[in-house]
């Protein structure tokens, strides 16, 4: 199907991109890597009267460490994040500890390798599909969304960033220029599983997870969220509370998938019904939360 006509412009500055979407704010979308813009204007399901092409603004391709956070740029390929980028990129993400692990491993997950090579991290949480991999990272730390306008900047967790399907935080008028994804403790594991009906599909549920385990093999704190399980990536707040203070075996690890199970919002479709992904949402976070604690363990010995 053609595209809409649309005005296009490519400004090649933050500053001349926010006076384009001061200008025209509900009429004007961003273009990025465009994996999923395009595909919705083609279909018709989005016209925007202008095109605002980020692909020349300076600057916006940054992926480095900043104050405890690894700060990723609008530009930032999903193919930058598992060690297909440019040697600074690799080398950021080894320096990111158990963090550049985790995006190491997620990655590879996202669509397909000419996908990866032209969408980007900061388009998918700006385009926020509740089953997207990249928006329950953000969820499971709670990432900073950095936005500019003409009148200012600001930072909105991830916890006020998702509304619902589709829906952000962001404002017609704002470009998103970043995402900072806090730093894991040093010695923490991490584990990612998802489950889909086959690799050229959206993931049905994916499940993150972050463990840090002391000398006695004791949880001492835990991060877990999912996609999929609601209209926005969860935050598996009881899921946390089940595996702190125990020994992450087989049972502990169950248990959290079962509080995960019974917190999380699942709906129907016809591929997937909401029983079955409450389901997937139990056996998924099981074993994103066991790979966690034997990498923990790894990373501890």
């Amino acid at each position: 199907m053609k595209l809409p006509a649309f005005r296009y412009e490519a400004p090649g500055t933050v500053q001349e991109a926010v006076e384009v979407l001061g200008r025209h704010g509900p009429d004007a979308a961003v273009l990025a890597g465009g994996q999923s813009l395009l595909i919705e204007m083609r279909y018709g399901e989005r016209s925007p009267a202008v095109l605002v092409d980020a692909n020349a603004v300076v600057g916006l391709d940054a992926l480095r460490m900043q104050d405890g956070t690894l700060r990723v740029g609008a530009l930032v390929r999903h193919a930058d994040l598992e060690g297909r980028g440019s040697d600074v990129a690799r080398r950021t993400l080894g320096d990111a500890g158990p963090l550049g692990r985790l995006l190491r491993t997620i990655a590879p997950e996202v669509a397909h390798p000419p996908i990866r090579s032209r969408g980007t991290f900061v388009g998918s949480i700006a385009w926020a599909h509740p089953s997207a991999e990249w928006c329950a990272l953000a969820a499971l730390l709670d990432a900073g969304v950095g936005v500019v306008s003409r009148t200012g900047d600001r930072t909105v967790a991830a916890s006020e960033w998702f509304r619902g399907r589709l829906r952000t935080d962001r404002r017609p008028d704002e470009l998103v220029t970043h995402v900072d994804l806090p730093l894991l403790p040093e010695g923490s594991g991490v584990g990612f599983v998802e489950h889909r009906r086959s690799h050229a599909s959206f993931a049905l549920v994916a499940a993150l997870a972050c463990v840090a385990l002391g000398d006695d093999g004791v949880v001492t704190s835990a991060r877990v969220a999912v996609a999929g399980a609601g209209d926005v990536p969860m935050r598996m707040t009881a899921a946390e509370e089940e595996l702190v203070g125990v020994v992450p075996d087989d049972r502990a690890c169950g248990t959290s998938g079962d509080a995960a199970a019974a917190q999380s919002r699942p709906w129907s479709e016809p591929h997937c019904g909401a029983e079955y992904r409450r389901h997937a949402v139990a056996m998924t976070v099981r074993r994103a939360v066991g790979r966690a604690a034997r990498d923990a363990g790894r990373a501890g010995s």
